[in-house]
């Protein structure tokens, strides 16, 4: 894939402090072309459905306490029940991140993901119905009055 946005997105990345290599990836994943190995982002570029999937994945390793992200590894819900309730905080990272470099919220929130509620997400984080915000605030990522502007944007 040679996705304009997806070098912005790297970039992006590392400017926060995540590890991002670009590999090919052999074995199954979650998404396709991501594979979450122990904190480190693996991609794929070829293999990816939207470059944006790319800002989503990096946002689970984001909303992971630091002493906790080297156990991260591909479908990270698998055997960790724990893990499921930061898809709300993810998806509002996600945003953020989007709001900040500026990409339109359908590179990330694309049709081919989000069980065809894509549209329905963009809708809501448009009209500043942020459904799990307190979640992130939480977190001590972002305060409630000036989200999507973030404190963080790795969890501390």
């Amino acid at each position: 894939m040679n996705d304009p946005h997806l070098s912005r997105i790297y970039d992006f990345l590392h400017e926060i402090g995540l590890d991002v290599v670009e590999t090919t990836i052999t074995e199954s994943t979650f998404l396709p072309g991501i594979l979450i190995d122990h904190g480190t982002l693996n991609v794929s570029p070829l293999q990816l459905i939207s470059p944006g999937d790319v800002l989503h994945e990096a946002g689970h390793i984001a909303v992971t306490l630091p002493a906790e992200r080297y156990l991260l590894h591909n479908n990270i819900t698998h055997e960790r029940p724990d893990k499921q309730g930061d898809e709300l905080a993810v998806l509002l990272w996600t945003f953020a991140a989007c709001h900040k470099l500026g990409l339109p919220y359908d590179v990330v929130f694309h049709p081919e993901g989000y069980n065809g509620q894509s549209q329905w997400l963009i809708d809501m984080f448009s009209n500043r119905n942020y459904v799990g915000l307190p979640l992130l605030v939480w977190m001590g990522m972002t305060a409630e009055s000036s989200f999507p502007t973030m404190i963080y944007w790795l969890r501390q």
